[in-house]
């Protein structure tokens, strides 16, 4: 193995031991000892990272698709990941990624300046960090983004928003738009199904709408009979409304039986179900994802009714913002990163060699 990339976020125990200070879990690591997440290790300095410059593949997705619905719609987005995890999610839908060895999946060499470099070629607006939660490579998704930035390119995060607040505000300086996976809205539920806690993913939300200009949706992923319930639906939206504001999008998504959950799958019904409680506990933005659901899937007019964005899966079919993005029946400003023209991406997904 080469030297690991030096970290930036450890301090030094007692015992002499680095310190991790990157995600709530703070690791202590004797050099060579590995962390949690597996990818950074103690080394005589402090946390290295071994995955720096290495990823396991890159894809052109639509931007709709991280779910970011209210950020540059109908636009490619170069997306990547690298492997391992600082959560324990029993039910991982990218488990083949985020519970990887390093050398299992890493295939890609690339530097930030190539990356950037194939996005421009290949004609993305926006780069995503992705697959896998970024948070743990940090170093290497800030110096994407840098070079994303350099060459008028946007940057994007797909976190589960486990970060500590020392690192957590040089992270997102280096992002755009955010989706944090809100895994659901119980300790139980991330100490049981995660190895994690609810609190420090809160603060995570709560920092970035309040205290940064990071476009922030939220996604969560529901599990039948683990965080469906109708009462733990409404704590959840009421909770959004209050500590973050009726503007922040809200997915819902479909769980399918993956790695070591094996229930059935979420039924749509359910997630009609979800989006009719958040959005009469007073969300205004309200989505379903991974079912067909055209309803759930279009940006309607908090001010008049109006269909803003149709959408019918990642395809884009109808548009009514003006060029300041507002709407064009009643002119409600609707919040997000818009453009005079969506995007005309649609749904295709392409493989992409950096």
């Amino acid at each position: 193995m080469s030297a690991p990339h030096p970290g930036r976020w450890s301090s030094k125990a007692p015992d002499g031991r680095a310190v991790c200070e990157l995600c709530p879990r703070r690791c202590h690591l004797k050099p060579g000892q590995r962390g949690f997440c597996f990818v950074r290790i103690g080394t005589e300095d402090g946390v290295g990272l071994t995955t720096w410059g290495r990823s396991s593949g890159f894809c052109i997705d639509p931007i709709e698709k991280k779910p970011l619905n209210h950020f540059l719609p109908g636009t490619p987005v170069l997306s990547f990941g690298t492997a391992g995890c600082n959560l324990g999610c029993r039910f991982c839908q990218n488990w083949d990624i985020s519970k990887a060895r390093e050398m299992d999946r890493l295939m890609d060499l690339a530097t930030p300046e190539a990356i950037a470099d194939a996005a421009l070629r290949t004609g993305c607006r926006s780069v995503a960090f992705t697959y896998n939660d970024p948070i743990i490579f940090a170093e290497y998704a800030l110096d994407a983004a840098a070079a994303c930035r350099a060459r008028g390119l946007r940057t994007v995060a797909v976190t589960a928003g486990y970060i500590t607040d020392a690192a957590r505000a040089d992270f997102f300086a280096g992002i755009d738009a955010v989706n944090v996976d809100l895994k659901a809205f119980t300790d139980d539920f991330y100490k049981r199904l995660c190895f994690g806690r609810l609190g420090p993913v809160l603060d995570t939300l709560r920092w970035l709408v309040h205290e940064s200009t990071v476009w922030t949706e939220i996604t969560t992923l529901l599990i039948p009979n683990e965080n469906d319930s109708d009462d733990e639906l409404r704590a959840l939206s009421a909770w959004v409304r209050e500590a973050l504001g009726p503007h922040v999008p809200l997915h819902f998504s479909a769980y399918h039986p993956d790695f070591k959950l094996q229930q059935p799958a979420t039924p749509k019904a359910t997630l009609q179900r979800a989006r009719r409680i958040a959005m009469e506990q007073g969300l205004w933005f309200v989505y379903t994802g991974n079912v067909h659901d055209r309803d759930g899937d279009t940006t309607w007019c908090p001010g008049c009714g109006a269909a803003l964005i149709q959408r019918d899966w990642y395809e884009l079919e109808g548009w009514a913002l003006d060029a300041k993005g507002a709407c064009a029946a009643c002119g409600f400003e609707v919040p997000g990163v818009f453009e005079a023209r969506p995007g005309s991406w649609g749904r295709r997904r392409a493989r992409v060699r950096v």
